[in-house]
């Protein structure tokens, strides 16, 4: 029989607090505000993703559930967001017709195929390649991406009736719909106002209701307005999006990846804060194969791939969710939405779409992100400064922008890798060894060339120390004495023990001694089974830096015949 911590393990929600009726009023409300942002978000974010609007509320609700039954951040609001839609979007321009079956069964396999590799990233323990890309990448893409979803949503928000092109190069009144300018423009404003003096608030909806409300009694849809139409009610059915030829599987490739990473770099800001709250530690694989599993079931319900918001988690967080049973509640009421409330949304304006969609990106455009990233790092504020640009410029291709910026992030992490930090140390007054030229102190002892190297001795960082050696005893010729501070050194492969061996070499070829302190034991092992750590008179070993210090403060002063004559200050 499996024992109750390996079915814990393969179904997380059994971990779950028993329900009573204090803990499931709590959840109820908490999911009912969450719940009643879901269906308006979901319809603007599946216009977004150019996809059939109904589809955003499918990708509401299964795989919300899917994803709160299998994740370790329960409290997280998942569903379709900004940053995938416009992903999906701008991944397919080109491929096939926005809304047409093709588009949706393109939509369709990148929520599959993103949600296999993350369910086996996560099945494989592979949750640490989140770290390679940095705050610096994800700020300056989400920041270009932000403004690309604002460029996008500017035509129907303003009731734009012709294309931005010829809007610029002969610009008329007639060419805009006034009336949907005013539902667009007002529907921002009452947005905004709402989320600064009620946050709690469930604006959207209420926004959203009173807009079609006001079209229904102006006629608006009637007189050629833009409205969200007739959706269909009912269940989402079991969708197969048909075979896929290598080269539309070619194309999909890079959509996907990019899908996959910013998609769960949006579940972890989430999930981090959720475990911060509750005191909780994250399991990042466990979210990854919860949230593979929900892009999985969002393809199979014919819809596109999901994220985590962090709007709406915060939210959740705010209105006092506790567990996943707010999750529950709030797909109850979406369930009920698309059973017996379809018909509502008909007469709202597509220009209220591009508002929710608006306030909801705001957010992400910070203006002071990048000086604030040049004031801590040049290197990297110029990495973010390139993503932005490359995003920016590469659109609707926008994944080569973050591409990019992991290219040139590796690059930089490789290239301090490659050239490690090495310093001549010195005794501060404060008694610690700091860098002795910056610092202006004077050496340990006479002849004695005492370095430290803040890395691993491995192979990326082992030519360093050796050519640094080198160098110092090329410009030295009195040296007699050699000192390596290795506290510093956590760990050495099969190239830093060649290094070592021939820096040993290279010391005695000076007629120098090799003196070595606060070595690490793991080190040390590797180190004495390569044979190479072998005591004699050319090789001293101390365990701490100030028996390493003593040491060296008592050698002997050689005389100008090199003779030694008496003891080092």
């Amino acid at each position: 029989m499996l024992s109750v911590a390996v079915l814990h393990r393969w179904f997380p929600f059994l971990s779950w607090p028993r329900p009573d009726r204090q803990l499931l009023r709590g959840e109820f409300w908490a999911g009912m505000t969450v719940g009643l942002m879901l269906v308006p978000q979901g319809v603007a974010y599946a216009a977004l993703a150019g996809m059939p609007l109904v589809t955003g509320i499918y990708a509401s609700l299964v795989p919300a559930i899917v994803a709160v039954l299998w994740s370790s951040s329960t409290r997280l609001g998942v569903g379709p967001t900004a940053l995938t839609s416009l992903l999906i979007g701008a991944s397919l321009t080109g491929l096939a017709a926005p809304g047409s079956a093709q588009w949706v069964a393109l939509a369709a396999w990148i929520a599959l195929l993103s949600g296999l590799l993350q369910l086996v990233l996560g099945a494989v323990r592979f949750g640490w390649l989140l770290n390679l890309v940095t705050s610096p990448v994800l700020s300056g893409f989400t920041q270009a991406a932000a403004l690309l979803i604002l460029a996008s949503q500017l035509p129907a928000l303003t009731g734009l009736r012709v294309p931005l092109e010829t809007l610029v190069s002969a610009p008329q009144w007639a060419q805009f719909d006034w009336s949907a300018a005013g539902y667009g423009l007002g529907s921002v404003a009452a947005l905004v106002l709402a989320k600064r003096q009620w946050p709690q608030f469930p604006a959207v909806i209420v926004v959203m209701g009173a807009a079609g409300a006001l079209s229904w009694a102006t006629g608006f849809a009637g007189r050629g307005g833009a409205v969200v139409g007739a959706l269909p009610a009912g269940l989402p059915q079991l969708y197969w999006p048909g075979a896929l030829t290598w080269d539309t599987l070619g194309a999909l490739v890079m959509p996907v990846l990019v899908v996959t990473l910013v998609s769960f770099l949006e579940t972890a800001s989430s999930a981090k804060v959720d475990h911060q709250s509750g005191g909780t530690r994250w399991d990042e694989n466990q979210d990854l194969i919860a949230h593979g599993m929900a892009k999985i079931s969002a393809g199979l319900c014919g819809s596109f791939a999901t994220s985590a918001s962090f709007s709406r988690s915060a939210i959740n967080l705010y209105a006092g969710a506790r567990t996943g049973w707010a999750t529950v509640f709030a797909t109850a009421l979406v369930l009920v939405a698309l059973l017996w409330l379809m018909p509502a949304l008909y007469h709202v304006p597509q220009a209220v779409l591009a508002a929710v969609v608006v306030t909801a990106i705001t957010g992400l455009i910070k203006p002071s992100m990048l000086p604030k990233l040049w004031r801590i790092s040049r290197v990297e504020a110029v990495i973010s400064a390139i993503t932005f640009g490359l995003t920016l410029v590469t659109a609707p291709r926008i994944y080569w922008g973050v591409l990019a910026g992991l290219l040139l992030n590796l690059s930089h992490f490789l290239y301090q890798r490659l050239h490690p930090r090495i310093i001549e140390v010195g005794l501060h007054p404060d008694g610690s060894l700091r860098d002795r030229h910056l610092w202006q102190l004077p050496p340990l002892a006479d002849h004695v060339l005492a370095l430290r190297m803040d890395a691993e001795l491995d192979f990326a960082s082992a030519n360093a120390l050796e050519r640094s050696v080198s160098d110092r005893l090329a410009e030295r010729p009195g040296m007699q004495h050699v000192c390596l501070f290795a506290l510093p050194i956590n760990r050495i492969d099969v190239t830093g023990v060649e290094t070592f061996a021939r820096l040993q070499t290279l010391v005695q070829m000076h007629h120098c001694t090799l003196h070595l302190s606060g070595l690490k034991l793991p080190v040390e092992q590797v180190l004495r089974r390569a044979q190479v750590l072998q005591p004699g008179p050319h090789l001293r070993m101390y365990r701490s830096d100030t028996e390493a210090l003593q040491a060296l403060q008592q050698l002997p002063v050689p005389d100008a015949e090199g003779t030694a004559t008496g003891v080092a200050a």
